[in-house]
């Protein structure tokens, strides 16, 4: 949560994402904070540098936990936690990571470490992941998954 916080403070984003109003603020931020703006060996080169990469981390990011990136992708996402099984699950900080059968890969944002061991404990995980997780926390495909795609 704090990540996504960080970001959409960067876009100056305040409640929900807009596409239109993201990519317009990927934009500028983008304009100004390009590294072939300064000189080699430049003292803002360095900076520039990494605040680009940042900016572009937090656009990619931003749309994939969009409301519209999300409305495009329901019927996969529905397909994927009500037909497949879950193969495996990672658990950081408030991070819950889980791939499933069909190999695709979902991060939910949020999940406290109380809900993450009334996971791990059930007898029947994708039963209490139904009830409990997919729907209750803001969720995105993981990055993992698009990379091994």
């Amino acid at each position: 949560m704090k990540r996504i916080k960080e970001y959409k403070k960067l876009f100056s984003i305040e409640d929900t994402i807009d596409l239109r109003v993201l990519k317009k603020s990927y934009r500028n931020l983008v304009k100004e904070w390009h590294p072939d703006k300064f000189q080699d060996g430049d003292v803002g080169q360095e900076e520039a540098e990494l605040k680009s990469r940042q900016i572009i981390d937090g656009y990619h990011f931003l749309v994939s936990i969009a409301p519209e990136t999300k409305a495009s992708n329901l019927e996969d996402y529905t397909k994927t936690i009500m037909e497949s099984n879950i193969l495996d699950f990672q658990h950081k900080g408030l991070l819950l990571e889980i791939t499933f059968l069909d190999s695709s890969s979902y991060e939910y944002f949020g999940v406290p470490k109380n809900v993450f061991i009334k996971f791990l404990n059930s007898d029947k995980q994708m039963r209490f992941a139904r009830r409990s997780i997919f729907n209750s926390y803001l969720y995105r495909k993981s990055k993992k998954e698009l990379q091994e795609a």
